[in-house]
């Protein structure tokens, strides 16, 4: 119960990646941690993959200084959410102050046009390379790392390192800054 009382916000949008959602939500809980699942609005909303989520809260009710992290996972959601400004202000908000951002797959697109990537290493998806590349990250195609404050996952498939390496940002850095992966 390492992240216990800890508050962590999920952001979702209809056709999120279910597993990428699923899996680091379980066990950030597992660690004890408070994480609310926000979304534009509070109608339920289904996974890529056909799963129900239901949001706690609207993303425009969050604060970055009441929470301790962010988790931005991919599918369909990071095309439609990176539209609003929103989730753009608050993704910026909370690199600002430093705090842990867990980014996988597609949720990357959200990094971009919240324009944190430049300079980063980062990864996702093999399809938004080339947009990481023009927005002035450094591509790097491993399973998952932390650059900064910044924790990058790849893909479903690697969901383990990511999960593992979210939870020793946030357990050994205490979700303020973060040292390099350099």
């Amino acid at each position: 119960m390492r992240l216990q009382g800890k508050k962590i916000a999920t952001l979702v949008a209809e056709g999120v990646e279910d597993l990428e959602y699923y899996v680091p939500l379980m066990r950030l809980q597992e660690e004890g941690a408070q994480v609310l699942t926000a979304a534009l609005d509070l109608k339920t909303i289904h996974g890529k993959n056909g799963l129900e989520i239901k949001p706690d809260t609207r993303i425009d009710e969050l604060y970055s200084s009441d929470l301790y992290a962010l988790i931005v996972p991919g599918g369909w959601a990071p095309d439609k959410l990176r539209r609003h400004e929103v989730v753009k202000e608050l993704v910026r908000q909370m690199n600002d102050e430093e705090k842990v951002i867990g980014i996988i797959c597609h949720g990357g697109l959200i990094a971009i046009s919240a324009e944190i990537v430049k300079g980063c290493r980062a990864t996702g998806s093999l399809g938004i390379k080339d947009d990481i590349v023009n927005a002035g990250g450094v591509w790097v195609d491993e399973p998952a790392f932390r650059d900064g404050n910044l924790v990058w996952g790849r893909v479903v498939a690697d969901i383990p390192d990511f999960c593992r390496e979210l939870v020793d940002a946030l357990v050994d850095d205490g979700g303020g800054p973060v040292p390099t992966g350099e």
